[in-house]
């Protein structure tokens, strides 16, 4: 069982949505929060909401797609803490539309953050956790995206997907390397990890736009396809039943229990699995959305 009071937590995207779900669940389990955000403002804002309350909490500017900047979020975090148990590799951003019409600049601003972030969270922080040999854990948010492939979602879709693999593969990789290690394989400074695959919930994913680097925004207008996609993703996210805090409470269980698959909408299991039985049968891929009951209730 993971302990989580007086326990340093690090939480990407903490500013709003999940992010600052996780922040107030660890802030009520006593955590101790580092928390980053690409937003500074809106960063400052939850900070002093946290402290207010009582929460031990720094907050610390962080675009995580720049490799250097989360190293320099993980130094902040021992310069205030000294250790690091929880992190959240949570930050991410959405673009949707025909795969053709998307941009080179929508693939680099989409997989710097879903997935080069959560590849820098883990370059950065795995090695940090092994040598305490402590228990600690890392979570990485990825989506049903990466479970399906929707149409008109193609490049979230694809860096979802890099995060389910990447965080698979994170899962055998500690198995292999801590069993050498006799403290670590008794259980007693385990390192851990989850995938966090959250359908539709309120975030505020659907105006990832607005954080977009000016250098990688585009110049001509959204087509059709990609307007439209934007729209859905509009009435998707907010049709959903679930809050973030739901979520949260949720993924800290799931923690606590070492548990590594999170899916926050058990009704999609089944799309999930028509998915699979595709690929075993060599059947042409199902589209997800025409079992359309099936994803409404997942919502």
């Amino acid at each position: 069982m993971f302990e989580f009071k007086g326990k340093v937590a690090v939480i990407t995207g903490a500013a709003s949505g999940f992010g600052r779900a996780f922040a107030e669940k660890g802030a009520s389990l006593g955590m101790q929060l580092v928390l980053a955000d690409v937003n500074p403002d809106a960063l400052a804002q939850t900070v002093d909401v946290l402290r207010a309350g009582g929460a031990e909490a720094i907050g610390v500017p962080t675009d995580v797609a720049d490799a250097a900047q989360v190293e320099a979020l993980a130094q902040a975090a021992l310069d205030a803490f000294g250790k690091v148990h929880l992190l959240f590799n949570n930050a991410g951003v959405g673009a949707g539309g025909f795969l053709w019409e998307s941009s080179a600049n929508d693939w680099a601003w989409v997989f710097n953050v879903n997935v080069m972030g959560v590849a820098h969270g883990v370059r950065v922080f795995t090695p940090i956790m092994l040598r305490q040999n402590e228990p600690a854990h890392i979570v990485n948010t990825a989506s049903v995206a990466g479970l399906l492939s929707p149409p008109a979602m193609g490049i979230y879709n694809a860096s979802k997907h890099a995060v389910v693999s990447l965080t698979e593969t994170l899962y055998h990789d500690l198995q292999l390397a801590q069993a050498a290690n006799p403290a670590q394989a008794a259980g007693s400074g385990e390192v851990g990890c989850s995938l966090l695959c959250p359908a539709f919930v309120p975030t505020g994913i659907a105006g990832a736009e607005r954080a977009r680097p000016a250098e990688l925004r585009n110049d001509s207008a959204p087509t059709r396809s990609q307007i439209a996609a934007g729209k859905q993703l509009q009435r998707a996210v907010q049709s959903g039943k679930l809050s973030a805090t739901d979520v949260a409470e949720m993924t800290f269980e799931a923690i606590a229990g070492r548990r590594f698959y999170i899916v926050t909408h058990p009704g999609i299991l089944a799309t999930v699995k028509l998915r699979h039985e595709d690929i075993e049968q060599l059947r042409n891929p199902t589209d997800p959305m025409s079992l359309k009951p099936e994803v409404k209730n997942a919502s």
